[in-house]
């Protein structure tokens, strides 16, 4: 009984931009980006929005578009979801939400939506928010059978998680730390609890820590904007010129992520009752090349046993690890049984893990 994985789709914009791109806007080479990062090409929404990327990668997931992965044969049908969670950071508008344009452009007329706000590990969080919620709602079934009462919460058995981002548009082009490492594209699962059967997402671990020392930021472009009442605006903390773009501390970031994908996955595959032995292939977080292979050394595994994308897509965010499970299923590098560990880490601070079934 639990959360299964019936659906998975990825996303990513026409325009491909290399490092001989780069290093005619700032002072790089792909020969300084590649060992650094492990970084040769990554994708740029020009003409796509981020909802144009978002409702591909769903309508992929669902199997109404070819390249995806379905655990049964035949789409699925986009009126039975029953909720859209979408981790982003570059919704195309405040409101309505992300999930919300998505489902309009979906057809999910039953689904109800929201966004989610947790930067990189938007994966993660998006995956064990789903899991939750049907976990609760499978059990007011249960006690409103037992009772014989009518359920008091949202009959949720279907959850469409799409994490779709344009980093592209948070990142100063002119600042050579940041504008190499990030691309835009989307990642969809769909979730389905199933009451019989074994659990598709078997653990998860979250948490967050303060960025005291605003070591991975962006602050809010509406902040700077004056309101009558005031000679300046309020709400950013240190000048009411706020600074639009994405700022990142990379030593700092560095040391956080490999201590967070650590803990995470331990912690994750201890709630499990797993080891590392018993992963099939570890999906995380594509920050850094750098990152995983120190993962990988402290945890005595060959970098076979991990998913590497980065190298082609960049840092999406939280849509990174859901674009690497989805390149894993529809490779055959996961099948049927096979046990995937999912670790991410980013702004907020946030971090966590999942262990999951496939």
């Amino acid at each position: 009984m639990g959360s299964v994985i019936i659906g998975s789709g990825r996303s990513l914009p026409a325009h491909v931009v290399t490092n001989d791109d780069l290093a005619q806007i700032v002072d790089t080479t792909d020969e300084w980006i590649v060992p650094r990062t492990g970084i040769h090409t990554r994708h740029v929404a020009l003409e796509e929005t981020c909802t144009d990327l978002g409702a591909q990668a769903a309508l992929r997931a669902l199997g109404a578009e070819a390249g995806g992965w379905q655990r049964e044969e035949g789409a699925i049908d986009p009126a039975t979801l029953d909720m859209i969670i979408c981790p982003t950071l570059t919704a195309d508008t405040h409101f309505p939400s992300e999930a919300a344009r998505i489902r309009e452009r979906i057809g999910a007329v039953n689904a109800v939506c929201y966004d989610v706000s947790c930067a990189c590990s938007g994966c993660v969080y998006g995956l064990s928010t789903a899991d939750l919620i049907m976990a609760g709602a499978a059990y007011d079934r249960e006690c409103a059978k037992r009772d014989g009462r009518p359920a008091t919460r949202n009959n949720v058995r279907r959850v469409l998680v799409v994490a779709a981002e344009r980093l592209s548009k948070l990142v100063d082009w002119t600042d050579r730390a940041t504008c190499i490492l990030f691309g835009d594209g989307a990642g969809a699962v769909v979730l389905e609890w199933r009451d019989e059967g074994d659990a598709g997402i078997l653990s998860s671990y979250m948490e967050n820590t303060d960025d005291t020392d605003r070591s991975l930021w962006c602050d809010s472009a509406f902040a700077a904007r004056e309101v009558p009442f005031e000679s300046k605006a309020g709400l950013c903390e240190d000048d009411a010129n706020c600074d639009p773009y994405m700022r990142m501390a990379g030593q700092a970031v560095f040391k956080f992520a490999t201590s967070a994908m650590m803990r995470c996955t331990d912690e994750a595959l201890a709630r499990a009752g797993m080891t590392t032995d018993e992963v099939t292939l570890f999906t995380p977080h594509q920050a850094n090349e750098r990152i995983i292979r120190y993962a990988a050394k402290k945890m005595d595994l060959p970098m076979e046993r991990f998913q590497v994308i980065i190298d082609h897509v960049g840092n999406v965010s939280g849509a990174s690890a859901l674009i690497a499970l989805n390149e894993a299923l529809c490779d055959g590098k996961l099948k049927a049984g096979d046990i995937a560990c999912m670790t991410a880490f980013g702004g907020g601070l946030t971090a966590g893990s999942c262990v999951i079934r496939i």
